[in-house]
C-alpha cells in the first residue's frame, strides 16, 4: 500500500486513541511561583521575541524540563526572552495547545508525537530532540504473580488505550504468544486502562494484579508492596528506548530558529548537569514537582524512580520507529510513513558548538 494512502487511512484510527495521561496541573496551567529563573539584568531578547511558551508534564520522565526550569538553564540560554512554562495532564492536551499556538515547544512522549504528526499530515510538528529513555516497568503483586508466565490470566493496568505503555505491553504479550483484543483489552490477559493517578489505589484494592507503567507510578506500586517483574529497558538494544521527546511547531521553528536553538542549548546543558550531578538533579526535579503539586515525592519513591531514567539528548529515532511498528502489530494503527517527523539540524548545531557528538534521525528526517 502506498505510504500516503496508509497515512490517510490511519487518521481515523489514530484520532480514536487516547494517549498518555500523567499527574500534573490542569490544561496549560501555570504556577504563580514555579521556581523558574528571573531574566538577568542587561540580557537581550532573541529575535526580539518576548516569550517562548514551553509545555511539559509534571512527571519524572520530563525531568529535563523540570530541572531546566528550576535551575534556570533555559532562561540563561534565552536571555531576555522569557521561558514561560505550561503544565499538562495529557498528551492530547499538549498537542492541541501546540496546534493552536498556545505553546511553542514541548516535552512529550512518543505516542502523542506520532499521533500529532500523522493527524496534521506532517504539517505541524517536528521532533527536534531527545530528553529521556527508560523509566517504565511491569510491577506485579508477588503473591499472585511469581514469574513472567504467571501474568497470563491476570489483570494488568496500563495508563490508557493506545498510549506508549499500552502499546509496549500489548506487544510484549503478543511475543509471549498470548491473544488480547487491543480495543477491549480482553483475552489471555485482561488489560485494564487506568489513569496513573489511580493505579496505586487499584493495586491496593486488588482490582488489578499489576501494571506496566512509567515512573514514578512504578515506584509508587513498589512502595505498596509490588515487585518489579520486568524493566522495559531490558527488551531494547543497549537498554535504550525513547520515553520523552522535544517537539516544536514547524511555523515557530521557521520564524524563530535562534529561539529554538536557545531552548535546545538549555536542554543540552540541563542534561549535562543532570548526568554530572544526579543527586542534586533529583532534588531539583522533586522541588519543582512540589512547587507544582504542593507535595514532594517521598524518598522510597523518588530514589528508585530517578535511577531508572536515563537523560539523553539523543532522540533514539530508531526506537520511535519500532514503537510505531509495535502499535501496528498490536492492531492499534495501520502502517504509515514517519519520514519527516524529525528535524535534528538545530540540535546538532548546538551539540557541535558544545563539543558533543551529533545524533541521528534514523532516516526519518525532514524531507
Amino acid at each position: 500500500m502506498p505510504a500516503s494512502s496508509a497515512l490517510r487511512r490511519s487518521f481515523a484510527v489514530l484520532a480514536a486513541l487516547p494517549l498518555l495521561t500523567l499527574a500534573a496541573c490542569g490544561y496549560g496551567s501555570q504556577s504563580k511561583d514555579d521556581g523558574t529563573a528571573k531574566v538577568a539584568a542587561g540580557a537581550k531578547k532573541i529575535d526580539g521575541l518576548d516569550t517562548v511558551k514551553i509545555g511539559y508534564f509534571g512527571n519524572l520522565t520530563h525531568g529535563t524540563a523540570l530541572v531546566g526550569m528550576q535551575k534556570g538553564f533555559f532562561q540563561k540560554a534565552l536571555g531576555a526572552t522569557k521561558a514561560e512554562p505550561a503544565l499538562f495532564n495529557a498528551g492530547p492536551s499538549e498537542i492541541e495547545a501546540l496546534n493552536s499556538g498556545s505553546i511553542d515547544i514541548g516535552w512529550i512522549g512518543p505516542s502523542p508525537a506520532i499521533n500529532g504528526y500523522v493527524k496534521s499530515q506532517g504539517k505541524n510538528l517536528r521532533i527536534i530532540g531527545g530528553s529521556a529513555s527508560g523509566g517504565v516497568k511491569l510491577v506485579v503483586n508477588p503473591d499472585k504473580i511469581k514469574s513472567l508466565k504467571d501474568v497470563k490470566g491476570k489483570r494488568i493496568a496500563t495508563p490508557q488505550l493506545g498510549n506508549t505503555q499500552d502499546v509496549a505491553f500489548l506487544n510484549w504479550a503478543a511475543d509471549q504468544g498470548w491473544k488480547i483484543d487491543p480495543q477491549s483489552g480482553k483475552g489471555d490477559v485482561t488489560v485494564v486502562r487506568s489513569d496513573n493517578k489511580v493505579t496505586p489505589d487499584a493495586y491496593k484494592s486488588g482490582s488489578v494484579d499489576g501494571a506496566w507503567v512509567p515512573e514514578p507510578t512504578a515506584s509508587k506500586l513498589v512502595a505498596e508492596g509490588g515487585k518489579v517483574l520486568l524493566d522495559e529497558a531490558s527488551l531494547w538494544p543497549d537498554k535504550k528506548f525513547v520515553i520523552t521527546n522535544i517537539i516544536v511547531r514547524q511555523e515557530f521553528l521557521k520564524k524563530h530558529p535562534k529561539v529554538v536553538e536557545a531552548v535546545l542549548k538549555g536542554s543540552v546543558e540541563t542534561n549535562k548537569w543532570i548526568n554530572a550531578n544526579p543527586d542534586a538533579a533529583k532534588a531539583a526535579a522533586n522541588e519543582q514537582l512540589a512547587t507544582y503539586s504542593g507535595k514532594a515525592l517521598p524518598a522510597d519513591v523518588l530514589d528508585p524512580a530517578w535511577k531508572s531514567i536515563r537523560f539523553t539528548d539523543d532522540p533514539l529515532a530508531s526506537t520511535l520507529n519500532t514503537e510505531a511498528d509495535h502499535a501496528v502489530k498490536a492492531g492499534l494503527l495501520q502502517k504509515f510513513d514517519l519520514k519527516g517527523i524529525y528535524d535534528l539540524a538545530p540540535l546538532n548545531k548546538v551539540l557541535k558548538a558544545e563539543g558533543e557528538p551529533t545524533v541521528d534521525d534514523a532516516g526519518l528526517g525532514a524531507k
